[in-house]
């Protein structure tokens, strides 16, 4: 990829994450846009009550993901990093 499609992709990415983040935020949650790799998989931060939550993963496969995919194409997938 190119820089610019780089940073188009990115772009593209973490507007689709500020449609999502008022659902987490009700919850006391929030999620980071960390990186997107050259394979359009995508690598977040959940962060407060997400961080750590037993549904982390769901939230991540069901909504996250979910979300990326249907409004940015080029997203192959969403993985969560931590700082451990």
């Amino acid at each position: 990829m190119t820089e610019q499609t780089t940073t188009d992709l990115r772009s593209k990415v973490q507007a689709a994450l500020d449609q999502v983040r008022p659902l987490l935020q009700a919850d006391g949650g929030d999620v980071e846009l960390v990186d997107v790799k050259d394979d359009g998989v995508v690598l977040v931060k959940l962060q407060g009550a997400c961080h750590g939550c037993p549904m982390a993963s769901m939230t991540l496969q069901m909504g996250i993901e979910r979300v990326l995919k249907s409004q940015v194409p080029e997203v192959t997938g969403v993985e969560s990093v931590t700082d451990d």
